[in-house]
């Protein structure tokens, strides 16, 4: 797997140190070209200490880029969800559709944890299109339409009905206008992933090659010394159906140090949600 992904000496290409208002930990960014710049939606937990639960809050921030190394944030952050039944947005991935910047991100509320879906034209304003039934997030949107229909990877976390502390897996949907969806079937269980132990979800949005639809995923491997997140690139070589899956034997990254870590945010790990398609390269922004 060497040479799949990369790490950029220039890394990290943004931090907390750089965002123009509070920023504590800025992480999970999606990267889309959009009107000939790179942008860039990451999650900021501000308002607290890096490895607790203890920040103040959330929000989604923008940065642009001209090549994707060098990164320039706006002035304000962008997205800010809190109201009585909804506690943040975060985890921001963005794919562009038909010129059009679609958003998937985890929504935390009160009855639980949601995959939102929300279209911008702008980058300023946006829409909700969709928010499904607890428990799922992870998820990610095809960057284009298959016979008419959006395509999404997702996660879903069954507590009970699955069995084990975190045997949560990889499924598909499908969408006639991204906010109604069905067509729901399993992609990969995490028991089939050989270099993983717990559970496995999307990445980066999938990007088309010649021999099909290719996307990173992330597993976690529960270790006796703690647990950590690999990533991997995998080829679904029939669009969206369970048949026909390749995967990587080895994970394409892993966690290039082990830090401390204390209960609450994950450090030190890999994490892939953000890719770009330039030929001949993809960018990871893990």
């Amino acid at each position: 797997m060497e040479g799949i992904m990369v790490r950029h000496p220039a890394n990290p290409v943004l931090s907390a140190d750089r965002i123009p208002y509070p920023a504590t930990l800025i992480f999970n960014a999606g990267v889309a070209k959009y009107q000939g710049r790179y942008v860039m939606v990451f999650r900021n937990d501000y308002g607290g200490q890096p490895g607790t639960t203890g920040f103040k809050g959330t929000n989604i921030g923008v940065a642009y880029s001209s090549d994707g190394i060098v990164w320039e944030p706006r002035s304000k952050p962008w997205i800010e969800w809190k109201t009585e039944e909804i506690r943040r947005a975060y985890d921001p991935r963005i794919t562009v559709i038909d010129n059009r910047c679609y958003l998937c991100f985890a929504v935390d509320t009160r009855h639980g944890i949601r995959g939102g879906i929300a279209v911008s034209d702008d980058l300023d304003r946006w829409e909700v299109l969709s928010l499904s039934a607890p428990d799922n997030r992870n998820m990610v949107l095809f960057p284009e339409k298959v016979n008419g229909k959006f395509l999404r990877l997702e996660r879903p976390f069954p507590v009970y009905g699955r069995g084990g502390p975190e045997n949560f897996d990889l499924w598909y949907s499908d969408s006639p206008d991204g906010v109604y969806w069905g067509n729901t079937n399993l992609v990969l269980g995490s028991e089939l992933v050989p270099w993983a132990n717990a559970k496995v979800g999307p990445g980066a949005p999938p990007v088309k090659t010649r021999a099909g639809w290719q996307a990173a995923i992330v597993a976690r491997s529960r270790r006796p010394n703690g647990q950590g997140w690999s990533s991997a690139f995998r080829r679904q070589l029939q669009r969206a159906l369970a048949s026909g899956l390749l995967f990587a034997r080895a994970p394409g990254a892993e966690a290039s140090r082990q830090l401390p870590r204390k209960r609450g945010t994950l450090t030190g790990d890999d994490v892939s949600v953000g890719a770009t398609h330039r030929t001949p390269h993809v960018r990871n922004s893990g």
